[in-house]
């Protein structure tokens, strides 16, 4: 079955409302941890930029389960709307 642009775009719009909430999350985490300056800039403390740069730099599989369970629990966010797509694709293919 070939699917419609607008099917697309319905997926790409509902994908891209979690990013949103999920890059907004981060964000206000980051704010939360730095420090603002008189100025209005943000400083984070060497520990964290430390802690980032060592995650960002390592593959997901060696990273601790900790943090592995922390990118897990960022996908789940998008499981149930790629759940539902796939159900409906099934159900269209029929």
């Amino acid at each position: 079955m070939v699917r419609d642009r607008g099917d697309d775009d319905a997926l790409i719009e509902e994908l891209a409302a979690i990013e949103h909430e999920r890059w907004s999350h981060w964000q206000r985490y980051v704010h939360a941890k730095a420090v603002r300056r008189p100025d209005g800039s943000l400083v984070l403390s060497a520990e964290l930029v430390e802690r980032w740069e060592r995650q960002f730099g390592m593959q997901y599989e060696d990273l601790p389960e900790d943090e592995k369970e922390s990118d897990r629990e960022q996908v789940r966010r998008y499981l149930p709307v790629l759940k539902r797509w796939f159900q409906d694709d099934e159900e269209r293919s029929g």
